[in-house]
Parts: structure tokens; sequence; C-alpha cells
């Protein structure tokens, strides 16, 4: 078991070439360790079956981590050119059943799986060949290019875990055993809860940017808060204690289940967790590779619903109110328990970081000052939204990894399980699912006075998203008319069919709404999930609120309606997807006009976009391009700029003129005129651009 065991990486460090082969050694522990959990499929026509109907098949996942290394060294222009750009499109973007999700299966063309295992290998040596050469300096700090290279290894190992899950959703028929993955065998009868008191304290979460250990964007900032004294179950809750709640008819009895729980009811039909199986009456567990009798005193692995559901009972039971822990109260008996970080904390002292088993173990194993499994066994749901710390910052390489679940939708796990490594088991990771999904996970219940902050509407505290809110959404200045409602007009002046439209670089949405107008189906694409989530809100929930800053700290709420905009017998013909302008995936075609909305000197290689765009357009087709055409190095590397500069003989090199030159062959210019845009930075700053507007019909 503990050739899977690996300690996270310390940023820190006296010697560069030692830290190097660190990161090598860390990098292929995980690359090798995910490629082996997938040998637990019986035959390669298993990769193309989905484990569960939200989910894509297991092929997608098993080409994913391996994509995500090449598109954050593309976006991050470490690397210039891609391996394989189709893989690097159909693999780039997972599921946890966002609006903008894509989980049609007409729109993929799975590759056979010998050729994902090749390109894995190309990964492969190219990561290494970059850990061997990077150039970098210690400690490690987030701006530097090795920091991409941690994220693709801590990515590689989250889906480590999450595939375990998959792989457990999966027909027993499709799984085969894997001598190297041993289950505990450690089966008795379960010890009876009890509850153990933990001290008022002061709470501090968040870490700052010297912190020792990689961190993703949401562990940074800070928080505090005074939790006042609680009782928290001295164990996990067992299979033993769970079967109460079955056998009592829990899953038939609503006033157990809240709305979304009883949505998760009528969709499912379930009357026990899902890793349960029963057979003429009596229940039998699955683990990873079998079905085995039922560990009772192992704990029950079920979603946050069902544990809500469960302190529900409990608490009609005894008469006395229990709850999921809070993100803080989690903290405090993690202080309680005298647990020491990385690398202080050793991990054969606690069932994860695969140094035991492939399995969950008794719930009465790992003592912490007399509070079982604080970390390991199984994740531990809690009742807190995740939302970002005072000080919270996206990471410009992957700033989707956190921002679209700050939605009040998806709850904090906590504690990591058997299967969690690396950022996993830090004492500060922080990941949050939706309440209905599945992890190893399972949870202690807590009795307190304390209460979740219930948020109404959540405002975009994002500074740029809500800058580009006011942009699209909120006043006009100077008498500058909305620039995406007007860019909108031109586009739909221009274009005889009307059929299909494709918002490029959508940002927020509003030109894709506009458009619907006009077009029968409209696609808003943008490269940031950040931008990709306002619009799909509005199409959603019906409004988007965001937050227009004045002077200094003081901002103004603003909220828009989809009612009041007048988009409400709209919002059917409108979808948004995240995409890369520069490597669309296949299904993003047949379109009548494509509106590239101030993208194109904002692209990494913008010459590859314009080359290749009329393959996504009908005959006739048309495109418009505006841009103000602010070429900059920290977008553009200069060798891709195409204009702003001068040539080797001293001509000036005018973006129009290039666009002529590349566009030509495949495209009659038809149009093109000035377009003001503003955009408010305070209430006494703005910036007032000239975009110019670029009319073109595919011959």
């Amino acid at each position: 078991m503990r050739k899977f065991n690996t300690y996270p990486i310390s940023l820190d460090g006296d010697e560069v070439e030692k830290k190097r082969e660190e990161i090598r050694e860390y990098f292929h522990k995980a690359f090798d360790l995910f490629e082996k959990i997938f040998e637990l499929l019986v035959s390669d026509k298993v990769f193309y079956k989905k484990s569960e109907h939200t989910r894509h098949p297991m092929i997608f996942y098993f080409g994913h981590t391996a994509t995500f290394y090449i598109n954050k060294l593309m976006a991050m222009k470490i690397i210039q050119e891609r391996i394989n750009p189709e893989f690097e499109s159909i693999f780039a973007v997972g599921v946890d059943e966002m609006a903008w999700d894509d989980m049609s299966g007409a729109n993929y063309q799975w590759p056979k799986v010998d050729k994902v295992r090749e390109y894995r290998q190309k990964v492969r040596k190219l990561v290494d060949d970059l850990i061997r050469n990077l150039t970098f300096s210690l400690p490690i700090q987030d701006n530097s290019d090795m920091w991409i290279i941690l994220m693709g290894i801590e990515h590689e190992r989250i889906h480590v875990e999450t595939s375990l899950v998959l792989h457990r959703q999966m027909p027993l028929e499709f799984i085969k055993e894997v001598e190297e993955f041993p289950l505990c065998l450690v089966v008795a009868n379960a010890p009876k809860n009890e509850m153990i008191t933990i001290p008022a304290s002061h709470v501090k979460l968040g870490k700052d940017k010297s912190h020792h250990l990689y961190g993703w964007d949401n562990e940074y900032g800070m928080y505090s808060q005074d939790v006042e004294a609680f009782g928290v179950s001295k164990y996990l809750v067992s299979n033993a204690e769970f079967m109460e709640f079955v056998q009592s008819g829990g899953y038939e009895k609503k006033e157990f289940w809240d709305e979304e729980g009883e949505r998760f009811l009528e969709l499912t039909g379930a009357k026990y967790p899902t890793f349960w199986h029963e057979e003429n009456g009596i229940y039998k567990y699955r683990t990873i590779s079998s079905i085995i009798d039922m560990p009772q005193n192992w704990p029950v692995d079920v979603n946050a619903l069902e544990a809500e559901a469960f302190c529900r009972y409990k608490t009609q039971k005894e008469g006395f109110p229990y709850s999921l822990p809070s993100e803080v109260e989690y903290r405090a008996m993690y202080e309680y328990a005298g647990l020491k970080d990385i690398p202080e904390f050793d991990d054969t002292k606690a069932n994860l970081n695969f140094s035991h088993y492939f399995s969950s173990c008794p719930v009465d194993s790992f003592d912490f000052n007399g509070i079982y499994d604080v970390v390991g066994n199984v994740w531990q749901w809690s009742k807190t939204p995740i939302r970002g710390f005072d000080g919270f910052e996206v990471h410009e390489a992957y700033d989707d990894f956190s921002t679209p679940t700050f939605d009040d939708k998806h709850a904090i796990i906590l504690g990591s399980s058997w299967a969690s490594s690396g950022n996993l088991i830090m004492k500060h990771s922080r990941y949050a699912f939706r309440k209905h999904f599945y992890q190893n996970a399972g949870f202690r219940y807590v009795t307190t006075n304390s209460k979740e902050e219930n948020m109404q509407d959540i405002y975009e505290s994002d500074e740029l998203i809500s800058q580009y809110c006011e942009f699209q959404y909120g006043n006009t200045y100077f008498g500058v008319k909305n620039f995406a409602i007007e860019c909108a007009k031109i586009a739909s002046k221009f274009t005889t069919n009307t059929t299909k439209a494709l918002d490029l670089g959508c940002a927020t949405g509003r030109a894709t709404f506009e458009l619907a107008k006009v077009f029968d189906m409209v696609e808003g694409v943008d490269f940031s999930v950040r931008f990709v989530q306002v619009g799909s809100k509005l199409k959603e929930d019906g409004y988007v609120a965001f937050t227009s800053k004045e002077e200094g700290d003081l901002t103004i709420n603003k909220k828009v309606t989809i009612q009041a905009l007048g988009y409400q017998n709209l919002k059917h013909k409108v979808s948004f997807w995240q995409g890369d302008a520069c490597n669309m995936r296949p299904n993003l075609n047949s379109y009548d006009l494509v509106l590239a909305t101030n993208l194109i000197d904002r692209l990494y290689q913008p010459r590859l976009f314009l080359e290749t765009i009329a393959e996504r357009l009908n005959d006739d087709g048309v495109l418009v391009i505006t841009s103000p055409y602010t070429w900059q190095e920290s977008s553009t590397k200069k060798e891709f700029w195409l204009g702003g500069y001068k040539d080797e003989n001293g001509h000036e090199i005018k973006t129009i003129e290039s666009l002529k030159s590349i566009l030509s062959d495949k495209f009659e210019l038809l149009h093109v005129q000035d377009l003001d845009f503003v955009i408010k930075e305070t209430a006494r700053k703005y910036q007032h651009s000239i975009s110019e507007v670029s009319v073109w019909r595919k011959k």
C-alpha cells in the first residue's frame, strides 16, 4: 500500500535541483496511480460506458487529466504547440451539472482507448521534460511556471479519488479485482456513538500566499469567527447507526427531507444509500470491486441530502437538535484534536493517502484526542456552502476552479477519505459538491446553537466580473449606447439566415440574449466560466446581482432581472458553454453568424482562430469581429500579434490589414465602422474606448 502513498511537495527548500527531483517523483506517482485505477475496468469496452447517467463515459476521465496539463500550459504560454488539439478540446471540460456542462453524447466521438493511452504517454514525456528544464526559484510561488505543473499534479490527484467513486458506481460485471488495491478486513459490530464537547474558541480559516504547501484559490484569504461550545459525535455515523434510519422508513417520510431532498428521492427512487445492495431483505455493501456482507462498523457513504435527513430523524427521535457541522465548527474540532499540518502530520495514523486500504475501515480505528476520524476514512459533509474568504482571488490559469461553486448549492466536504492524497489531505483544503453528489463521503453530527447564514441574493464579488456586469447590464454613460446591444444590432443587420448564431467571447451574456431576438438559437461561449456563469444564472435563476464600484471600498449593489430586460420569452433559445476560441469543440458549428466581440486581441493564437473559423460557418454565414486592438504580451505573445508593430522593413502593421490578408481567401469584407464603448471603473473613472467593427461574409 505504501507505494501509492506520497506526501505533498513543500514549496520551500534550499536546493532547486533537489526540489526538481521531488516534483518529478510526485508527478510520476500521481500519473501512475491514475492509470493504475483504470485497470479496474474489465476491458476497453467499459471505457465507453457511463457509471452514472449525469457523467461522461469513463474514456473522458481517462483523457481529461492529461489534457488538463496541456490546456493550462498553453493558456499560461509555457508551451506554444498542442499535442492533439482534438483531444484537448473534447476532454477539456468535466461535469458538475452546471448549465454549461455538455452532456449530449451526440456531441462527442470518443477516440480509441489505445490512442488515448498513447496520448497520455506523450503528455507524460512533455511534462517530465518541463520539470527537468523549467527555470524556477524557491519558494515556488503562484506566478511560477512550476506552479502550473503542481496544479496539474494536484488536479490529477483529485481525479484519482473521483474516478474511484465512478468505478464504484459501475455495475460490478464491468469491474475486476486489482491485487494492489486491498480492502480492510476488520468487520464487527459498530460502537455506540456518543457526544464529545468541544469548548468555545476563536477560529481562523484561510492562509496567505507564503504558505509552504500548494493551494487552490479558495484556500487563500482570511475568515475568523468566535465559535460557541458545541457537541460533536465521537464517531462518524456507521452503517449500523444509519441502518436504524433506513429500517424506520426514513426514506419514505417526507418530514425528514427538504425540497431538494424530495426531488432527489423522486428522481432516484432511493430507499437506502447508493453503495448498499439489498438481497432478499438483507443489506450488503459495495466496495470498489466486490459486494460484501454489511460492515456494520464502517462509516456509511451518503450524500449531503441523506445526511441532513438523518439529522432531522435523530432530532425528532431524541427531541434535541442535531445538524451537520459548519466549516468553522469542524476547524474547532480539528484544533481540539491537536492535529498538525503536513509535514508534521503522520498519515499512517489515519485512513488516508492510501496508507492502509483501498476502502473504509472501522469508525473506532483512529483516535484523535477522543474523537475518531477527524481526518480520513470518509469525507464529512458540512452544512456550509462554499464561498471565498476575504481577499479571495482567482488564479488566472484556472479561473473556474472555485467561482462556479459559489452559488449556495455546493456544500463543503471536510477531512479527506481513504482515497485522498496530495492537496486533498492538507489542513486548508476546501472542496465542495452539490448535495446529491456521491463521493467517498459520510458524516458526523453536532449539537449546536449556531445558525448557518442564508444568502438570498449572491452578489458577484469578483471585481472584473462585476465590472463587466455593469458594462453589459448597468447604466450607460456619456451618451454612449450599450455596446453589447449595438454589436448585436450590427450583426443582425448583415445576416440573411437566422437559424443559429454564436456569441464568441460572450462575457456576461448580454449580446447572446439580444441575438436571440433575431435568431432561433444562440450559443454564448467564453473561455472563462467566471463569465459564462453570469449569463447562465440570468437564464436559470432569472436574475443577476452584482456590485458597482463607487469609491475605494464603497460599492452599490445592483440587480437585474430577466423580466425587466425583456428576455423571459427568449431564454429557451439561449445556451452558454465554456470554450477556447483557438480550439473549439467539434459540435460548435453550422452557424449563420459568429460574433467575436473584443476577442481577437486577447487570444493566445489569433491567426489560428481566423484560419479555422470558416469551418464553423454555413455558406453565406457572417463573421463579425470587433476590437480596439489593444495588443499586450500578457494575453498574446508579440510574435502572434496581428498588428501594432513594425515589420523587419520598418513598415507599420495594422490589424485590419492583417485581417484582410488572412480572411480574404474565404471571406468577403462587407463593412467597417467604429463603435464606442465605456467601461465604468469607479464613479469618477471610466474607460472610453473605440472598437473597430468589421463584417465578413463567407464566400
